[in-house]
């Protein structure tokens, strides 16, 4: 009588041929997967990944207009005037800007603007709600209150000031910094009363008291301060500040009479701030 050959090499393949099909049909079933757990998604990017060259922001003929003792100078000189001086950062993806000066026989007047990309180290809120919560900051700053952040940007506040602290909350100084003596030459009001009215929906077309700014970018506002320089001298900064999606600009443009008796005007320079504010917002979106 003939016995079969038994051989256990061939027994135990089988084994774990079958093994290792159950392992993955229970992965491709999910298996592994806890039942009921909510999908983890992640708050989409803001719109903007790169900032644009901000020496090259400013078209030339703009400069010439805000600058007016710069046009005057030669040519080789104007070139010099207009090339502008890049802002020292130390992240060129997040943060730029570039500066102008030019001095005229009654005044000197400067020019600068920051561009500002904001990012949010939580994946649960956003970069434009990050951004959101930036700009209003800045706006507080400024004495005015009327930016109300959600609720994913208080919570970006609450979560983000530990890891995002310093990188993009450090312009707010220039905003807030100072007492000005009035948005106009003349009946200079209190800063209470500026901040107050200023905001308010039925503000005449022709107030000149840091406000809230419409129809530029998702959120902006107007600041102006009229401080002294030296001794005597009256030294007047508009600042234009508004938000587009994550990325904040600022532009602030600023005169100093050669007089002293001399006011600088704040029509002038506001409405010249407002209008190359709404050409870099234009830039922008492109």
């Amino acid at each position: 009588m003939r016995h079969k050959a038994y051989v256990p090499g061939a027994a135990l393949l089988a084994a774990l041929v079958v093994g290792c099909s159950a392992g993955a049909d229970s992965e491709a079933s999910g298996g592994d997967s806890k039942p009921g757990s909510p999908a983890v998604t992640s708050a989409p990017p803001g719109k903007y990944l790169t900032l644009p060259a901000p020496c090259r922001s400013v078209p030339r003929g703009t400069l010439k207009d805000l600058l007016p003792g710069a046009a005057e100078l030669p040519e080789t000189q104007q070139d010099k005037a207009f090339r502008g001086v890049p802002s020292v950062t130390y992240d060129t993806d997040r943060r730029v800007g570039c500066s102008w000066k030019s001095d005229a026989p009654d005044a000197t007047r400067s020019l600068s603007i920051d561009l500002e990309r904001v990012v949010s180290y939580d994946p649960a809120v956003s970069d434009d709600d990050r951004a959101d919560t930036v700009y209003a900051k800045k706006e507080k700053a400024a004495g005015l209150s009327s930016a109300t952040p959600g609720p994913d940007a208080e919570k970006s506040s609450a979560k983000g000031e530990e890891t995002d602290k310093g990188k993009d909350e450090d312009e707010n100084e220039d905003e807030g910094k100072g007492k000005p003596e009035g948005a106009t030459g003349s009946s200079a009001p209190s800063p209470s009363t500026a901040s107050s009215s200023s905001a308010s929906p039925g503000s005449p077309a022709d107030d000149l008291r840091p406000r809230v700014l419409d129809g530029l970018g998702d959120a902006a506002f107007l600041n102006d301060r009229l401080t002294r320089a030296g001794s005597t001298a009256k030294h007047r900064t508009v600042s234009v500040v508004f938000r587009t999606s994550n990325v904040i600009v600022t532009v602030r443009y600023a005169e100093q009479p050669a007089l002293v008796t001399k006011v600088p005007d704040s029509r002038e320079l506001q409405e010249k701030a407002q209008a190359l504010a709404r050409k870099l917002a234009e830039k922008l979106s492109e």
